[in-house]
């Protein structure tokens, strides 16, 4: 079993995606009391993954690592966004928001085999390369601290030159990112992260992302060639949406393909999909049946605010900085009207089973799903991660094995 610490772990969601990828939690970290709630209610419960986790309510930047240092294969975590999100207010390294330093810091001090960022699309703007860029070389060569009184741009010349030189002494990282789309993996909503994740130096790791398994143009041919899609949600030939005429050319070309270049991959799950099995909350309130399936009033669209179509991923779920953004968190039902999701949907929507439950109230609970990471996208990564981690390690066993034979 190899152990992992959840640095920023939110309501849980990375978390669940690397324990289920098969790592050990020897640490879970957050500061949220509302998140924090989330998850003391579902240990309490018993639910698998979340019963043992050693949870810590708190700043990272106060926890005690000491305990844990040289214990821990792999570091997880999503440090707080709001300093590059599209949303917030963009003041990079001057937001005192921003947790990158304590969590190079943290690499630093556990020197784990892997670790595991994930964070807003936001951090990869043209207003931001330099700092990204700072932040991919920090965590490359962690050894290599910001000195007392040195500015962010002398120490990003520092690391610079350590690349460029190809200087590999002390603690060092081969590190590679990439923005993934949610619904490229299987997940029923359309959010783009960046996933930062790197290999310590010495394990002669070589490892890359993996690939898609959902395409949006094998959910066309789900929806308008073989009708497959609307066969299995058993929607009558007069109830189907009209073909979208901005789609014919694609749809056509798909159509008229010999090779179906996309026959390996599975549709984009939709909204519809995701949905399955629950009870409309305007009927029935199903909430104990469901957990935290309760219809919540008030929702309405005008330009610029609309909902998510049925019949697509849901669009990015968003935390908002003053509240819950209504246009992300509704549904465009099949009459055109629109309602908000409740939680159990947007949970839904983020891959969390139906088991966990949600701890506050409905813009409180909201809030942590929209700043949560998809379950199936977290165990998706992770357990890349978590194989290739075991192969080198059967490797060196291998080979330990060889020498002692030699011997």
């Amino acid at each position: 079993m190899m152990n992992v610490i959840e640095l920023f772990a939110g309501a849980g969601g990375l978390a669940m995606g690397v324990g289920l990828a098969g790592f050990q939690p020897k640490g879970v970290i957050e500061w949220d009391r509302w998140a924090c709630d989330t998850i003391r209610e579902n240990a309490g419960r018993g639910f698998p993954l979340v019963r043992d986790w050693p949870l810590t309510e708190g700043d990272v930047r106060k926890f005690d690592f000491e305990s844990l240092e040289d214990k821990i294969d792999l570091i997880a975590g999503g440090p707080p966004c709001q300093p590059f999100s599209l949303g917030g207010k963009h003041r990079a390294h001057e937001d005192q928001r921003d947790m990158f330093p304590t969590t190079v810091d943290a690499v630093r001090r556990l020197r784990p085999k892997a670790f595991i960022i994930e964070n807003v699309k936001g951090l990869t703007r043209t207003a931001f390369t330099n700092y990204f860029e700072y932040t991919i070389l920090q965590f490359t060569f962690p050894e290599i601290i910001r000195r007392r009184g040195e500015d962010q741009l002398d120490h990003l010349a520092r690391l610079e030159q350590a690349k460029t030189s190809r200087r590999r002494r002390g603690l060092t990282y081969e590190v590679v990112w990439r923005v993934l789309n949610a619904a490229d993996y299987g997940v029923p909503q359309k959010r783009e992260r960046v996933f930062i994740v790197g290999f310590r130096d010495n394990l002669g790791v070589k490892w890359s992302f993996p690939e898609p398994t959902h395409s949006f143009d094998a959910l066309l041919e789900a929806q308008w060639i073989t009708r497959e899609y609307w066969d299995r949600h058993t929607i009558a030939k007069k109830k189907r949406p009209e073909l979208p005429g901005r789609q014919t050319k694609r749809i056509e070309k798909i159509r008229r393909s010999n090779l179906r270049p996309m026959v390996t991959h599975k549709p984009w799950r939709t909204v519809r999909d995701g949905l399955m099995g629950l009870t409309d909350p305007r009927v029935m309130d199903d909430d104990k049946v469901f957990h935290n399936h309760r219809y919540q009033p008030g929702a309405r669209q005008y330009q610029g605010h609309t909902g998510s179509p049925l019949d697509l991923p849901a669009k990015a779920l968003k935390a908002g900085v003053h509240g819950v953004p209504g246009g992300e968190n509704m549904i465009v039902l099949e009459d055109g009207s629109v309602r908000y999701f409740t939680v159990r949907e947007a949970s839904r929507i983020q891959t969390f089973p139906d088991g966990y439950v949600f701890h506050g109230a409905w813009s409180e609970t909201m809030r942590q799903l929209g700043n949560a990471v998809p379950v199936k996208l977290a165990h998706v990564v992770a357990s890349s991660v978590a194989r290739t981690l075991a192969k080198q390690d059967e490797r060196k066993l291998k080979r330990m094995v060889k020498r002692l034979t030699r011997a």
